[in-house]
Formats: structure tokens, C-alpha cells, sequence
């Protein structure tokens, strides 16, 4: 794992990269990747784009490479480095029309999630804004007749018309031969084991397995739903927050997920910026909260944008449950399960752009929704930002450290690579063997004082259109997979 408060750990560097390497402005909607996630193994990792298709790729064990030291001269190491290749593609939703509410519903895929193997075959959750599906892959071996009792001679007059038909002349039993089947090729095969629709009136916008491996949270703006995976036309509200009265709705709820070990355990964040963690042994309808994770915001500081900038637009456990990892416009929270008053860890990683928040909402970008991950020890934590970079920070309080990469084109033409960088320092560093390497500038202060990311700071340098809102970290590697627009880019540390 990186320890940023390691000089000698292990720098990060682009692996390989999928999709068309092409302009921007080229590029098809249906082509823009929309979530990303490995499995439980890390040997598999889905996509899922707005044309509704999920693209499977497989972990490639052949490929080792001989890595270079800080001054260029290779060390002659020999390492399996975590790289995948094409697996399969499927169609996993199609554009619908709700004509009772007259309302268009796209095909785009909001969430992947896999579910854990007990068999040779793959299964995974796929959504749309309103209907999840199950879907089930697998090797399908296609065969083919090899021999049987026709054979080749031709009788004259067959059919009366002067036509030869095939016929076979059998003189002792032995001769009979039985129709025999012969693998003739491997293709591999998606299908919908189940399809959960009707269920919800709003966009789905969560779903997450629970760790008993038989039960599913769908969670939309105002409902969470609990479904078996086996049952395909029942689900039951476990979460309702749609007041009577819709003219006084204040807030919606924003990301869901269960609780990696207790299955009964589940939390819910909102556009208020609160999370709160809910135990369904308590009641059916699980209207109380257990716990609730919300900061104080300071009155001297409010302004018009507070309520926006403060809606938290994902939420993550760690994988051994102690942890809450929170990812709202302008920072990332680090939360204990233990401690719900104040967050152990505040990240900054907009502070720059708190200037220019006006010209954020003229233009949408203030509702981007950025996710953010735990590395598999949850040590580090990482989220994106603009101009295709994205950020690694140790979760530690006490280092105060940050790693910025970028996914884009000059990923794979420079090799860039990214070391660990002091948060508190005054000026833009440079770590050994960054020549034409990473933008990990110093960062700035929570105040933002610093000069961190300084290259993006400037209005005419920043470009909301390339942003880093999908990604998902190996969950045991440090290995990353970062969705830069219609490109899957792979990243590891070495």
C-alpha cells in the first residue's frame, strides 16, 4: 500500500487504457461510461455506459513486465502487474417510454454491482433509473452433430421428380450408428435471471448487496427498497422519507449502501449532508435512524450555495465496516462507525473553486456527483475532480499527504506517474523520477491557502467538461480503475 508518510513507497503509474483514444468533442453520448466496479476477486471488472451496454473484463495473467528504477536503469524485476482484457459485452437495458406519465426512460446504467460467485458463473446487478436487473454469465459450449446414419450416396428417382435424396443401406446391426455431439466452440453468455421493475415512482440512484448473499437495497430519491434476490415481483419499503405534502419536501436521499458484515445494518446519505445508519431489526419501516453522521455547518460561512455544496453525492463503507467514507461538492469525510459527532478526517478538495461557485451553478457543474472509494486496507481514499485528475489521500489523520494523477491522452503518450506530496507545503514539488510526471502539486491548506493543484486554479485552465466521477479500487491490490468519459483507464502502484 502507499504510506505517504514513506519516502521510498511505491509510485503509481498508468497501466493500459480501453475505448477510443479520440477527441472529446467526437465522441457519442451512448459511449460515456457511467459506473465502474470490480468484484469481489478483483480477477473481473464491469462497465457500464449510457447506451445501457456492460462490458466485462478479465484479469490477464500473462502479462509481466520488467519495472525501472527512479533513474531510468530497469532493476531487472519481474512482476505480474494487474492488467485485464476484453471478457464480454452485453445490451443490459434498452430506452423505455412510461406512458402513463408520459416520461422517457433511458437506457443509461447508474449502478453495477457484483454478487459474490459460488459457482463457475458471474452474477451481477445492473440499473437504470428504473429497473435493476440480475444477470448471470457464464462459458456456454456450442455443439455440433459429427456423425450419424446418413451418408453420402444418392438414390435416383427419389420424390418422383427425378430429385436424389440421401439414404443409407444397412446390413447388420453393427453399422447403426447413434447421432454423437462434439464440443465445437466456447462462447460466453449473458442472460436476465430476474428483472425487479414497477418498484420505484424516482430515479434509482443506489443498489447494494447485502452481505447474507440473498437479499438487495434499491434506494431512489425519497424510498429504499429491500428485495430477495430469488424474487423478482415483491420488494418491501424499508426507508420512506416522501412527506404528505410534497410542496414541503426539504430533502432527498442521495446514495445507500449495507453494511459489509452485519447484514442488518444499512446507511443512507442526503442532500442535507447528513448520513445515517439504520438497523433493520429494529422496525419493518425503518423510519428511526440508529445513528446519524452530520457536521455542523458554521453560520459565519453560509451563503447561497451552502445547501447545494453540502448534499453528499456518495457514500462508502470500509470493507471491515469501521469506517464511513463520505464525498460531498467541496471535500471528502472520513468518519469513525464509533463517532457520529464530527468526522476523523476533512479532505479539501475543491477550495479553489469555493470563489467561483457562481460560475460552478451557471453551468451545472456544482451538481456534478463524484464518487470516492477506500483502498482495500482502507488506508487511502481517492475521488476525482476536473481536467480528468483524480486524487489519492492516506485516510490517517496524522499525513497529511496527496497523489494526483490524470486520465487522459497524455496518460499513455507521457507515462506520467504519481508520488506522494505534502499537503502543507508552500510550492509546487517535484518527487524523484517526475520528470514530465504527475500534476501533484502542493495542496492547499483546509483555508486554502497553499498552492495545491495550482495549474487548476486558473479560470482559463480548468475544464468542467473533463471530469473523474466513476472509479473503483482492486480489493486487495493497489490497482485502480478510473472512468475518464468513454476511456477505462488502469492504474497501479509499483
Amino acid at each position: 500500500m502507499v504510506d505517504a508518510g514513506d519516502t521510498n513507497s511505491p509510485t503509481w503509474k498508468f497501466t493500459q487504457c480501453f475505448g477510443d483514444k479520440g477527441d472529446v468533442e467526437d465522441i457519442t453520448e451512448a459511449d460515456i461510461i457511467s459506473t465502474v466496479e470490480f468484484d469481489h476477486t478483483g480477477n473481473y471488472l464491469a462497465t457500464g455506459d449510457k447506451g445501457g451496454r456492460v462490458v466485462l473484463f478479465e484479469r490477464n495473467e500473462q502479462v509481466k513486465h520488467t519495472y525501472a528504477n527512479y533513474s531510468g536503469i530497469s532493476d531487472g524485476v519481474q512482476k505480474k502487474t494487474c492488467e485485464y482484457k476484453f471478457h464480454t459485452e452485453f445490451q443490459s437495458h434498452e430506452p423505455e417510454f412510461d406512458y402513463l406519465k408520459s416520461l422517457e426512460i433511458e437506457e443509461k446504467i447508474n449502478k453495477i454491482k457484483w454478487c459474490k460467485r459460488s459457482n463457475a458463473s458471474h452474477f451481477l446487478l445492473s440499473t437504470n433509473d428504473k429497473t435493476i436487473k440480475l444477470w448471470k454469465v457464464f462459458e456456454k459450449s456450442l455443439k455440433v452433430v459429427a456423425e450419424n446414419n446418413l451418408s453420402h450416396e444418392l438414390t435416383p428417382g427419389g420424390l418422383g421428380g427425378g430429385q436424389r435424396i440421401p439414404t443409407t443401406t444397412f446390413k447388420d446391426p453393427s453399422s447403426l450408428r447413434l447421432p454423437r455431439l462434439t464440443h465445437h466452440d466456447t462462447v460466453t453468455a449473458a442472460v436476465p435471471r430476474r428483472i425487479y421493475a414497477n418498484a420505484h415512482a424516482y430515479h434509482i440512484n443506489s443498489i447494494s448487496v447485502n452481505s447474507d448473499g440473498e437479499t438487495f437495497i434499491s434506494s431512489d430519491d425519497l424510498r429504499i427498497n429491500l428485495w430477495n434476490l430469488n424474487i423478482q415481483n415483491e420488494s418491501f419499503n424499508i426507508v420512506d422519507i416522501k412527506p404528505v405534502n410534497m410542496e414541503e419536501l426539504t430533502e432527498v436521499i442521495t446514495a445507500a449502501e449495507f453494511h459489509p458484515q452485519s447484514c442488518n445494518w444499512f446507511m443512507y446519505a442526503s442532500s442535507k449532508g447528513t448520513i445515517k445508519l439504520a438497523d433493520m431489526r429494529e422496525s419493518a419501516l425503518c423510519d428511526k435512524h440508529a445513528k446519524q453522521f452530520e457536521q455542523e455547518e458554521d453560520p459565519s460561512s453560509r451563503s447561497f450555495f451552502s445547501e447545494i455544496i453540502s448534499s453528499i453525492s456518495d457514500v462508502r463503507f470500509s470493507h471491515d465496516g469501521k469506517y464511513v467514507l463520505s464525498r460531498d461538492y467541496l471535500t471528502v469525510k472520513i468518519w469513525d462507525v464509533a463517532m457520529e459527532k464530527q468526522p476523523l478526517k476533512t479532505i479539501p478538495i475543491h477550495e479553489h473553486l469555493r470563489p467561483r461557485l457562481c460560475d460552478t451553478y451557471e453551468n451545472d457543474s456544482i451538481f456534478d456527483k463524484f464518487e470516492v472509494v477506500f483502498s482495500g486496507d482502507a488506508k487511502n481514499v481517492m475521488t476525482g475532480s476536473y481536467n480528468n485528475n483524480f486524487m489519492i489521500y492516506p485516510s490517517d489523520p496524522e499525513k497529511e499527504m496527496e497523489i494526483v494523477l490524470q486520465a487522459d491522452k497524455s496518460a499513455f503518450k507521457a507515462k506520467k506517474v504519481g508520488v506522494p506530496t505534502p499537503i502543507n507545503s508552500s510550492s509546487p514539488t517535484n518527487g524523484p523520477g517526475r520528470k514530465g510526471g504527475s500534476r501533484a502539486n502542493s495542496p492547499a491548506s483546509v483555508g486554502g491557502q497553499g498552492g495545491r493543484m495550482r495549474k487548476e486554479t486558473d479560470a482559463d485552465q480548468i475544464d468542467f467538461n473533463k471530469k473523474i466521477l466513476h472509479m473503483s479500487w482492486h480489493p486487495f491490490e493497489d490497482s485502480i480503475a478510473i472512468a475518464a468519459t468513454n476511456n477505462l483507464f488502469v492504474f497501479s502502484a509499483l
